[in-house]
Parts: C-alpha cells; sequence; structure tokens
C-alpha cells in the first residue's frame, strides 16, 4: 500500500489551489477581453502616472483598450480652460486628469443612448468615449452635463492589458456607472481595493472548501 506524510499531502493541496486560481484569472481575463472594467491599481504600482487610481477600461476597435482615470480631479473647470466658449461654462464638474496619452487634448465620457458623433467608442450600455474634437464641442453646445472632460486618456496595444493583469499590476472589477461618475473620488482607490480584496476572498473559501473535500476523498488513504 502506498504511504503518504504531511508534506507529499499538503504539496498536493497546493498544486490543486494553485490550479483552481489560475482557472479563475483565466476566466477573469476573457471577461476583460469583451466587457467594460474598472481596474485597480496594486498598493507596490508606484509609477507616478497610476499610483493610486481606479481607471476605466474598455475594448477598442484596434483590438487594444482605451480608458480613463477616475480619480484624478484637477482644479480647473472646462471653463477656464476655454474662456470664449460660452456653452464650456455651463460644465459643472471639474475637468479630470484621463491619462498619459495626449495631455493635451480633451476626451469626453458621454451619457447617451447612441454615439455622440465620429470619433468616438462604446464603453457600456449608453455610455460612449469621445474623442474627436467637433464631436466633444458637440456635446458641451448640446448637453454640457451630461458627460464627463477629460485631458488625456489612458491606451493599451492588442494583449497589453491582459499582460499587466496577468503580472498582477491591477485587479479587476465590474464596471459600475455610479462609481464612474461618483462626484467625490477621495478615498476612491482605497475603497476600491478592499473591494477588490474581499472579492477575492470569497471566490477563494468555497474553492478552497471544495478541493478540500476532493483531496480528502481521493488522496488520503482511508482510516
Amino acid at each position: 500500500m502506498t504511504r503518504y506524510n504531511s508534506s507529499s499531502m499538503l504539496n498536493a493541496m497546493r498544486i490543486l489551489l494553485c490550479f483552481a486560481l489560475f482557472a479563475a484569472m483565466a476566466s477573469s481575463a476573457r471577461a476583460q477581453e469583451e466587457d467594460a472594467i474598472l481596474l485597480v491599481a496594486h498598493p507596490a504600482f508606484r509609477d507616478v502616472d497610476y499610483r493610486q487610481t481606479v481607471l476605466l477600461a474598455a475594448p477598442a476597435p484596434n483590438g487594444g483598450h482605451v480608458g480613463v482615470i477616475l480619480n484624478r480631479p484637477t482644479r480647473r473647470s472646462l471653463g477656464s480652460l476655454f474662456p470664449e466658449h460660452e456653452p464650456s461654462k455651463k460644465v459643472l464638474d471639474p475637468v479630470y486628469y484621463g491619462g498619459p496619452f495626449s495631455r493635451g487634448a480633451l476626451v469626453a465620457l458621454v451619457k447617451t443612448d447612441a454615439a455622440p458623433g465620429g470619433g468616438s467608442v462604446q464603453v457600456m450600455k449608453d455610455l460612449y468615449l469621445a474623442f474627436r474634437a467637433n464631436t466633444i464641442d458637440e456635446v458641451i453646445e448640446r448637453a454640457p452635463n451630461d458627460a464627463r472632460y477629460y485631458v488625456g486618456y489612458v491606451g493599451w496595444r492588442p494583449g497589453e492589458l491582459k499582460g499587466e493583469i496577468d503580472r498582477g499590476l491591477w485587479s479587476v472589477i465590474n464596471a459600475d456607472r455610479e462609481v464612474v461618475f461618483r462626484k467625490d473620488t477621495e478615498g476612491l482607490w482605497e475603497e476600491m481595493l478592499q473591494q477588490t480584496r474581499r472579492i477575492r476572498a470569497e471566490a477563494e473559501q468555497p474553492q478552497a472548501a471544495t478541493l478540500a473535500r476532493a483531496f480528502s476523498n481521493t488522496i488520503l488513504p482511508p482510516r
């Protein structure tokens, strides 16, 4: 009869747990290729542009992803950036720093049931990210407070975001419109970080229990 010791049993358990966690991560990676997501920066991510950030990211037409940083409001209003454009003065929210790509350009996250114009990417149902200047001008003139405005954005080449998630730079949460348009973003990163940890712990507990039962039924010898 085969002899079992505690070391071999622990190693087998670790292998089973790692396999389950890998399967869960693969499922998450497949989801992020198809849907808008929230990205929560890992505490050790020290890049000045992304430290303690929460991002909204969505698939782009080129096979990559585009997004904006949600928790970097500036002290500037849209009216102060475009003082000669009267409709811009009606925007109540501050302009946000969206990311390091095209820092000098304005992009808009627009709440609308149809594409607001050319150069727009659908992020979620009834939500578009507009990049083209004339489209953004039309949004400002038609419904200035049905959008949030950003200077710059974030872009990923095909496969690049998945690689960053696999390396642990980001935790992934389903996109939530209330989070996307939250007025007070102070403390948002800490809140989302705790949420990702809670979700991860809840997901691991039933997996660990199931694997423990399978382990005891198939690996441990009968007493």
